[in-house]
């Protein structure tokens, strides 16, 4: 017991309170407004897809470079390439407020990307049975579409959730604070062993709550 608490000597309760609730007011303000901008995105990739409900190949083409060239750059270099647009959004690039708007363009269109695997899934018999009814474009997305791909845009939500933790400790890296600040100011470069494990352990666990919410959506949604 003694060996253990020595081991663990360096940790500030405080300190890992505080980044971990960092961490996931970054988790949560990034994940509401990636589902918001994701999921039009997705909508309309999969509508005017080749496939789609209404095939349109330079609207498609456009939409889907954009998406892909969001999706390539690398999340740190994102996030210092929109510095500028971060303090003329919200008046600071650090913190979790400044971390926010460089995790949502990180990770809208991981999510927008998903959304349109999601729809792309539903069966078509399905989408052509409510075609066949005489609704509209709008009625089909909204009442077919949708509902009918609620079990995978769970699991995209849930994807897109864990792909932010990894993104928030890069964040912490270049300021946002968090878990990855932590694990990087005094785990990495004060040495700092038993603050790298407390904080890796957390992130761990944080992942692991996440996908089993989700598990656990998922499931239920497909029983209905």
């Amino acid at each position: 017991m003694t060996e253990l608490s020595q081991f663990f000597s360096h940790i500030d309760g405080m300190e890992v309170a505080l980044a971990s609730w960092q961490t996931l007011a970054m988790l949560a303000g990034a994940l509401i407004f990636s589902v918001i901008l994701g999921l039009p995105v997705g909508i309309w990739l999969s509508v005017t897809s080749p496939t789609g409900l209404a095939p349109n190949k330079f609207s498609y083409g456009l939409l889907s470079l954009v998406v892909n060239v969001m999706r390539s750059i690398p999340f740190v270099i994102l996030f210092i390439l929109l510095i500028p647009v971060t303090l003329a959004l919200v008046g600071t690039s650090l913190g979790v407020k400044g971390a926010i708007p460089p995790l949502v363009l990180g990770a809208a269109p991981f999510f927008a990307r998903l959304v349109e695997t999601a729809l792309r899934e539903v069966e078509h018999g399905v989408v052509e049975a409510t075609r066949a009814l005489g609704a509209s474009k709008r009625q089909i997305i909204l009442h077919t579409l949708l509902p009918e791909a609620m079990p995978g845009l769970i699991a995209a939500v849930t994807m897109t959730a864990i792909a932010l933790v990894s993104y928030t400790a890069m964040a912490g890296v270049v300021g946002a604070g968090g878990l990855g600040d932590l694990a990087v100011r005094y785990g990495y470069q004060r040495f700092q062993t038993d603050v790298m494990v407390v904080t890796v352990a957390l992130i761990v666990l944080l992942v692991q709550g996440l996908q089993m919410l989700g598990d656990a959506l998922v499931s239920r949604f497909h029983k209905r």
